[in-house]
């Protein structure tokens, strides 16, 4: 499973965190941080992480469009 969605197990919030983290190979608690801490530069990481919430597949869409 090499997709870009957000995992029914590990979300926090959305999910999106979790789904960049298994999409990439890394931890997603460094993903997280990582998201964190981009929040204190000037930006629209929030914007971005509320439209990728709605737009990455929940891992049961994912999956059922995948088969």
């Amino acid at each position: 499973m090499n997709g870009l969605y957000r995992p029914r197990h590990g979300r926090i919030i959305g999910g999106v965190c979790a789904g960049l983290a298994q999409r990439f190979g890394m931890a997603p608690w460094t993903v997280r941080l990582l998201a964190l801490l981009s929040c204190l530069l000037p930006g629209p990481q929030f914007v971005i992480y509320l439209v990728l919430w709605v737009m990455l597949p929940s891992e049961d869409r994912y999956m059922a469009r995948a088969h």
